[in-house]
């Protein structure tokens, strides 16, 4: 939906972004924000990148491999998933829908190569085709309140007890693991139902027709991720770096699951989880916006009041309602109500 009028791209307003080949906005960013949080928008997300894993062993191949419960998946539910490094850091995080015939993920912009080289080097002799489909299929993504009465039929998100594993002294507890309905679109693809919205991932050729049909106002992606932000969801490699563990910024619920099966860095998810104290926490900070309009980079240092650097940000901007606001990632023993700056500005860990 580049090619809207008025649509201003975002490599027009940022260069350098991970976000090039979208729209940023459509001539009115905080009218945009405001109708994905009282009403419904569409946000083209088509740059994500989707990897298709077809395969009578997928189910339990991908099991095997990823941090998430997957051997029971069933057509019609989707997740979330991540890869781990064998020290226990993320190295790939991917939605998940499985359709009874393929399981789609679909990862962060320019993540799928590098995401479809580690399912390669792990296939062995298990009976899966995994390939890069970004090229066939785009994400489209509905958000607001009323996103559900634009397509019905599909299920809010469930948190449901899974099975551990089976153990000759008995079987581990189920654990929580999180769904989402997704459905078949007609026109191909999918539906599914996530936290931050309804995704469509249909046909490329297919978008006009999917944007005219459902005949919503379009919104941007910095809309998009205002409503991240304020619902604290973080983004791989903006919220993450080379040393982040799941626990650190609240990707157990929905993307681990505790007492499956071995898999790469689950030692690290076991030890940091029965402890209870990761060494960071994700935080939403409020930014005076005194010294500066505008929002701190990506990875830009947060320092306590004499100067230590005590964690860093991911994702900041100005939200409709919430004034300036940063993602940032911080150090586990900086105080609720630490004193704390981002360059110039002055910035307080949100509470609520």
């Amino acid at each position: 939906m580049i090619d809207t009028a008025g649509a201003v791209a975002v490599e027009a307003l940022e260069p350098e972004s991970r976000d090039a080949g979208v729209a940023a906005h459509y001539g009115d960013p905080m009218r945009e924000q405001r109708t994905l949080a009282t009403d419904v928008g569409l946000v083209d997300r088509s740059h994500r990148g989707v990897v298709a894993v077809p395969g009578p062993e997928r189910a339990s191949w991908l099991h095997s491999i990823t941090t998430q419960h997957l051997a029971d998946l069933r057509a019609g539910q989707g997740t979330e998933l991540l890869v781990l490094s064998p020290n226990g850091h993320v190295e790939h995080h991917a939605q998940v829908a499985e359709d009874g015939a393929t399981t789609w993920l679909d990862t962060e912009p320019g993540a799928a190569g590098d995401l479809l080289t580690f399912l390669e080097k792990m296939r062995f002799l298990t009976r899966v085709e995994p390939r890069d489909a970004t090229a066939e299929l785009a994400v489209l993504t509905l958000v607001g309140p009323r996103a559900a009465e634009v397509v019905p039929d599909l299920k809010e998100p469930e948190v449901r007890a899974v099975p551990g594993p089976k153990f000759a002294a008995g079987s581990v507890p189920a654990t929580p693991t999180t769904l989402y309905d997704v459905r078949v679109l007609p026109e191909g693809g999918f539906a599914r139902r996530g936290h931050l919205g309804i995704d469509l991932v249909v046909p490329r050729e297919s978008v006009d027709g999917v944007v005219q049909r459902l005949g919503v106002p379009l919104a941007g992606l910095w809309a998009y991720e205002a409503m991240r932000v304020a619902a604290r969801v973080p983004r791989l490699s903006l919220e993450t770096d080379h040393r982040t563990i799941p626990a650190e910024i609240d990707l157990l619920a929905p993307a681990v699951h505790l007492d499956k099966g071995c898999y790469r860095g689950q030692e690290t998810v076991a030890r940091v989880h029965n402890l209870g104290r990761p060494p960071r926490r994700l935080v939403l900070l409020h930014l005076d916006g005194v010294a500066t309009d505008q929002p701190p980079a990506p990875g830009t240092a947060v320092t306590s009041e004499d100067g230590r650097a005590v964690g860093f940000v991911g994702t900041a901007l100005r939200h409709f309602e919430l004034g300036m606001v940063a993602l940032a990632v911080l150090k586990r023993n900086v105080a609720d109500d630490a004193v704390l700056r981002i360059g110039e500005s002055a910035a307080a860990i949100d509470l609520e």
